[in-house]
């Protein structure tokens, strides 16, 4: 962190906008890869439900692996000139721009008669690519929260703005989708089948170019507008003063938490439970609720737009609340309220019959109740993170890099888990069995998450997440050698005009 900017108010509008559009492109091809890429691989490129589940793993493996990487070489990495955390940006963006579009493209030659393990071999290369550059883009776009701003609403108002175009990049993506599925590409006329198979390729191939071209322009937008800078809030008018403001201000480089003394931190593994159970929650719904609609309560093609569309559009709204509910209940007490959210729409599946369609049209509540809740943790567990990581803003992209590898080696091992489980593991088309099943998966594997994690909660109750980390050795109201403002090498004080904070 330079101790010598100057010190803002407040984030400016056109700062948190530019900031919340950095991460669409990933977001974009996210919901495609959550929604999308098991259903693609197994329907339309005739891979085994096994089979196709190990694309799956290999592709959440290279993620998990890169995570820890890239946020260790970034909070390595010095470029002054352009940011230490823009420049790994614009690697994961070249990177998944290159190579996301032939991930939902058949082989490129004649591969019809090609046997799976060959077409594996082909997929896998893009898909580690994929991985890397969305890895790079993900970690050093968290990253940027807690050098933007120290207040603790100002990281929770970024989270919550970035995860709003989270929504709004799913709501283009299966707006697009719906579109593709009820024109036939290329001829205008209305679908003819309601069976999703090989035909339907030409349609995820033009939605996989359509998501990177959108993305690229956002992309353009943040390296433009957004400058990385750190912001105090000192100044009345701007968000509430707080305590770990002074902390933060008083550090130097020497009093910052390494990665070994993270590792010694217990904070560090609960709050890291919390963010993985949210993701597989959030990830695994994501991921089968296609598989649900259409195997399981046999609703028509379309419905693998409209079923996400509706629990993202939820979504939408928990994220505009998500604000005032932390400030009147907490992180945590909201965080509760969330999985509250989730453990109904797990019961609420679980009680749907395929057999009647008034049953079958109850999908649409489970959607409402599994999209808010969904957003409420995905927004305070990201909180929690920030909140945690405070000023060590020197290990931050390492924080975020662990907490990614948890999620994303959990999910892999889960839908493979789930696919090896199958009952048509080896088969292309399902049986009836399968009917039940991807509704147990819908049922109990969100309602078990949130359990866990409700237990993790518990034993966080009576912790203050931004004092729990490392308290600094000397006094903030006095006796410190540090002043409150920004302090130079020597410890020497440089803004002396200095306004007493409430502890």
């Amino acid at each position: 962190m330079d101790s010598k900017l100057p010190l803002k108010t407040r984030l400016a509008l056109k700062l948190k906008l530019s900031y919340g559009v950095g991460h669409i492109l990933n977001d974009l091809c996210a919901s495609m890869w959550f929604s999308y890429m098991l259903l693609y691989m197994h329907k339309v490129a005739a891979f085994s439900n096994v089979n196709a589940g190990w694309l799956v793993l290999v592709g959440q493996i290279a993620d998990a692996l890169s995570t820890p990487f890239v946020g260790f070489e970034s909070d390595r990495t010095v470029c002054a000139k352009y940011g230490r955390r823009k420049i790994w940006h614009l690697v994961g963006v070249v990177c998944v721009a290159v190579s996301f579009p032939f991930i939902f493209s058949l082989c490129i030659a004649n591969c019809s008669n090609s046997s799976q393990m060959s077409l594996m071999i082909y997929y896998i290369p893009f898909i580690i690519l994929f991985q890397f550059g969305w890895a790079s883009t993900q970690i050093s776009h968290l990253s940027l929260i807690p050098e933007l701003t120290s207040c603790k609403q100002g990281k929770v108002e970024l989270n919550a703005i970035r995860y709003f175009f989270t929504v709004i990049a799913n709501l283009l993506v299966f707006g697009v989708c719906f579109v593709l599925f009820e024109v036939d590409v290329g001829s205008g006329a209305a679908a003819s089948t309601d069976v999703l198979d090989r035909a339907d390729a030409p349609k995820f191939q033009y939605l996989a170019i359509c998501v990177v071209a959108f993305g690229l322009i956002f992309m353009a937008v943040f390296h433009c507008c957004v400058k990385e800078a750190p912001v105090f809030c000192n100044a009345p008018g701007g968000y509430e003063e707080e305590a770990d403001s002074l902390v933060g201000s008083q550090r130097t480089l020497a009093e910052q938490k390494t990665v070994r003394s993270w590792f010694k931190t217990p904070l560090f593994y609960q709050v890291g439970w919390l963010y993985m159970m949210t993701r597989l929650i959030v990830n695994v719904s994501q991921i089968y609720i296609s598989y649900f609609v259409l195997d399981t309560l046999k609703l028509e093609k379309n419905s693998i737009a409209i079923v996400p569309a509706v629990i993202y559009v939820s979504g939408i709204f928990a994220s505009l609340i998500a604000k005032k509910l932390n400030s009147k209940l907490g992180l945590k007490f909201t965080f509760f309220f969330g999985l509250c959210l989730i453990l109904g729409s797990s019961v609420w599946i679980y009680q749907l019959e395929y057999l009647t369609t008034s049953h079958r049209l109850e999908v649409y509540g489970c959607a409402v109740l599994l999209g808010m809740g969904g957003s409420t943790l995905l927004i305070d567990a990201l909180a929690m993170i920030s909140e945690m990581i405070g000023t060590n803003t020197e290990t931050s992209a390492f924080v975020y890099g662990s907490m990614s590898f948890l999620d994303k080696l959990s999910n892999g091992a889960a839908v493979m888990i789930i696919q090896y489980l199958h009952p048509c593991k080896d088969d292309i088309f399902c049986c009836p069995s399968c009917q039940r099943y991807y509704r147990d998966i819908m049922s109990f594997v969100p309602g078990v998450c949130a359990v866990l994690a409700l237990i993790a909660l518990a034993t966080l109750m009576r912790t203050k997440i931004s004092t729990a980390v490392e308290p600094l050795a000397n006094s903030i109201d006095g006796g410190s050698s540090n002043s409150y403002g920004s302090i130079d090498k020597a410890n020497k004080p440089i803004n002396t005009n200095r306004k007493k904070i409430r502890t």
